[in-house]
């Protein structure tokens, strides 16, 4: 029986998919990368927010990026509500119904911080063709670096977070995110949003204490008194004395794709604040590398592609075959009285 294409592309890929999955039906992955002991990174902590945009102020300042103008006629100078090339941190806010009551889902208000979350398992970094994007292998610091750049933007597309922005109003636009102020940690400084909250909202610190100093607040009871670090934790600055919320019984980043070096605690549902939660728990990259090496290990897909020249090949001199020994027809009427 002839193969026509259509049937040639179903064989293929009903044979490339029963070599990526085994009989288990689960998708082929490579092992889960892992957090440094030494990373650093920052817990932010909705309840402690008040919305006051020091750190989005600081960071521009830190950074060198210019304020964003609202309107064109009349340009009107505000605080910018997202992320882009000329800024690299924003405080959102949450709001229902009422919203007379902070820290509260229903008739309530929160703040959220959103920046780079400094992925463990990066998807900018995996698809990155050119390694302008890197994860330091101490810091665990994921950034960009401009002079390798091509301006491909996969970094933009890949993100879960929505994060990497490119400067499309610039004729050599580049591409823009929150770098962890790495420049300022290489002088022994903190992140200057860390440096500037006021409430200790935004913390720094490595992730392991992080997250130790996250459990702390968990085991506490609502209405307890307790003293918040602020700027670095362990550092020494004076704290900022409040009370306990009713936190979420959960720390957001400890375990979504792969974990993230940002950790956020909050009282209100995250998903509400914009950060996803319909995720898994381990990276994207994870997927999408096993199925390359599995592809280039077993040589899946050279192989693929060469069966296909073979069955072109064959059928175009099939065909030239066939025409070459094909009659011309006769009209058996031609010639007749």
């Amino acid at each position: 029986m002839a193969l026509n294409r259509r049937e040639f592309l179903k064989l293929s890929a009903a044979g490339m998919g029963g070599a990526l999955c085994p009989a288990s039906g689960d998708a082929v992955m490579r092992e889960p990368k892992q957090l440094s002991p030494d990373a650093v990174g920052m817990l932010y902590d909705s309840t402690l927010c008040i919305g006051c945009k020091a750190c989005v102020s600081a960071c521009k300042q830190a950074n060198g990026m210019p304020p964003e103008a609202a309107g064109q006629l009349e340009p009107m100078w505000d605080t910018p509500l997202e992320t882009s090339g000329s800024t690299l941190n924003v405080i959102k806010l949450y709001q229902n119904g009422t919203a007379d009551h902070k820290d509260q889902e229903i008739d309530g208000y929160a703040f959220m911080k959103r920046h780079c979350l400094h992925c463990v398992d990066p998807s900018c970094v995996s698809a990155c063709p050119v390694s302008a994007m890197t994860k330091d292998p101490v810091t665990g610091i994921v950034e960009h670096h401009a002079d390798r750049c091509i301006g491909c933007r996969y970094c933009v597309y890949s993100c879960p977070f929505g994060i990497p922005k490119y400067e499309y109003d610039d004729p050599f636009g580049q591409i823009q995110k929150c770098q962890f102020c790495a420049h300022l940690q290489a002088e022994g400084k903190v992140p200057a949003c860390c440096d500037v909250c006021p409430t200790g909202a935004s913390l720094f610190g490595r992730v392991a204490d992080l997250k130790q100093e996250a459990q702390r607040r968990l085991e506490k009871q609502p209405g307890d008194n307790y003293l918040f670090p602020r700027g670095e934790l362990g550092a020494g600055r004076p704290g900022h004395e409040a009370t306990i919320p009713t936190y979420l019984r959960e720390v957001y980043g400890e375990k979504q794709l792969g974990g993230t070096q940002i950790l956020y605690m909050s009282a209100v549902p995250f998903d509400k604040l914009g950060l996803p939660t319909n995720v898994p728990d381990f990276g994207y990259p994870a997927i999408s590398e096993g199925i390359q090496h599995m592809l280039y290990k077993w040589m899946l897909a050279p192989a693929l592609v060469l069966a296909g020249l073979v069955y072109v090949v064959k059928r175009n001199l099939d065909r030239g075959h066939d025409e070459q020994h094909k009659t011309p027809e006769r009209d058996s009427g031609k010639g007749q009285s």
